[in-house]
């Protein structure tokens, strides 16, 4: 379970007043200075000269979708990942790094309609670049260029689409994605029964709300548009339009098939009456008796459906399994089965109304990918899943900001603090031995501070103890160890230092 303690509790500084434009403070232009640190107010007044004087300042401002992470927000960040990760590895893969650039035609037609989102790069050096959009296509590369035909691997890094961006909803321009991929010829559907295994760790795991994994299978969903009277070439696009019915009401989206996609009335009236479907075995075995679908040889992919569930049922999560067949997933290089991850609900216990941030994890099956990269077109299949981290992360980090409660942001154990001036020496000297002996430990950058502003700092950033060293226990060959929480202290000689902390320090 993703755990957010232990938290520190943090003094605050008292809210400086309103500010207007350029940081003026109060009623009328007055300036509020008295509230700004000196170098704050020297900045400011350069500022304010330039602007005066016709000099053009720098834009400080991150650019449109993308944000800093303070350091609270990086440690919530950091744990975030530690738990999915911790998940991937647990399954047994092996993690890789791929470059950030990729060239523009190892990209472009992949994505379907997503390709104009591709982040494209001037010429640089004779080379066409383009920044990645996903993980997956690079690691299809990577396989194709390798040789590579069969691998288990995760991999966490930054992606960049060029999307209208909707920060509140955990949507960027820049974010991290988390990906679990098998690649191999195996058996049906026990990769794919293993990768919504994942998911449903992990969202149990980080205990964000009620969530159901919708699964379909593109298979089944071209052999509905086939029945429906769906031109094959149509597929796709037709795909694409089905996969905002979680966004949109089906009148919409019947209305986006005939007039934009060139569907007949006919043809989206039938396809309504399927993609409209969701449930589980029940749905599976009211498709294996469909006579339309029968005749279309789409029985066999409802047929892997029904293994895939009964995979799923020797692993106890269909519960949270939901057989929906208006899941398309819009991107071009799915093959086979195709889920996403939706939470139902949000824990608003803190908040005056539920966040709604869509789907936290998707993935699918895609056989063909590595084809397309191979001089022969030789295939690898590959089943994987994509965690929607910004997604959760922008929950968490919400839920966080509402509890009012304080994450530590240091893994410090120890602080070494003296009581009385000149004993810098004594203080290195500990530390030093603290840090080699693989202890996190901190000190104040003061040759002489007080012992009450030192012990504050520890509560203040959640240090657990304090070792203290001073002319006493200097001459008598101890440290004496303070428990920050409780302020009890005991003199332990300096021998034992390092073995008592580590005792403490045991979970």
């Amino acid at each position: 379970m993703l755990r957010l303690g232990p938290f520190a509790a943090a003094r605050c500084l008292p809210a400086g007043p309103r500010l207007g434009p350029l940081g003026l403070a109060g009623n009328r232009g007055s300036f509020a200075r008295s509230w700004l640190p000196a170098g704050d107010r020297g900045a400011l007044s350069r500022q304010v000269r330039a602007a005066a004087g016709g000099e053009r300042l720098p834009v400080l401002k991150t650019p449109k979708g993308t944000r800093d992470h303070a350091p609270a927000q990086a440690a919530l960040r950091e744990r975030l990942l530690s738990a999915v990760v911790s998940c991937f590895k647990r399954h047994g893969a092996a993690a890789i790094d791929t470059p950030v650039l990729e060239l523009r035609e190892t990209l472009v037609g992949k994505y379907g309609e997503g390709a104009r989102l591709i982040y494209e790069l001037k010429d640089q050096g004779g080379e066409l670049l383009a920044l990645r959009y996903d993980l997956t296509v690079p690691f299809a590369r990577y396989l194709a260029m390798n040789k590579i035909t069969k691998m288990k691997r995760y991999h966490v890094a930054k992606v960049y689409r060029r999307d209208n961006p909707a920060t509140t909803r955990g949507r960027y321009r820049e974010f991290y994605q988390c990906d679990f991929d098998i690649a191999g010829q195996f058996d049906p559907m026990i990769p794919d029964a293993e990768c919504l295994k994942i998911v449903h760790e992990i969202l149990s795991d980080l205990q964000l709300g009620d969530f159901v994994i919708k699964v379909n299978d593109r298979r089944i969903l071209n052999g509905v548009f086939a029945v429906c009277g769906v031109p094959e070439s149509q597929f796709i696009p037709a795909c694409c339009t089905v996969d905002k019915l979680d966004k949109m009401p089906w009148e919409e989206v019947r209305s986006e098939m005939v007039g934009e996609k060139g569907l007949s009335p006919e043809a989206a009236d039938r396809i309504g009456e399927y993609v409209q479907l969701h449930g589980g075995l029940d749905l599976i075995e009211q498709l294996l008796q469909d006579p339309k679908l029968s005749q279309n040889k789409v029985a066999k992919e409802v047929g892997d459906m029904k293994l895939l569930f009964e995979y799923l049922t020797l692993f106890g999560i269909t519960g949270k399994i939901s057989f929906d067949l208006s899941l398309a997933r819009g991107l071009d290089y799915y093959t086979g089965v195709i889920f996403e991850a939706v939470l139902l609900q949000q824990d608003n216990e803190h908040l005056e109304e539920p966040l709604s941030v869509g789907s936290v994890a998707g993935g699918g099956r895609y056989d063909g990918l590595v084809g397309m990269f191979d001089a022969k077109g030789r295939k690898v299949p590959c089943v994987g899943v994509s965690i929607g981290i910004e997604r959760i992360f922008s929950i968490l980090e919400q839920r966080l900001e509402a509890s009012g409660e304080k994450l530590r942001t240091t893994e410090t154990q120890v602080l070494v603090a003296t009581p009385q001036k000149h004993l810098l020496a004594a203080r290195m000297k500990l530390i030093s031995e603290l840090w080699n002996a693989g202890i996190k430990a901190e000190m104040l950058y003061k040759k002489d501070p007080k012992l009450l502003k030192q012990l504050q700092y520890c509560e203040d950033t959640g240090i657990p103890l304090a070792a203290i060293v001073g002319e006493q226990e200097l001459a008598d060959g101890v440290v004496k160890l303070r428990d920050v929480a409780t302020r009890k202290e005991v003199d332990i000689p300096r021998d034992k230092l390092i073995d008592e902390i580590r005792r403490r320090l045991e979970p």
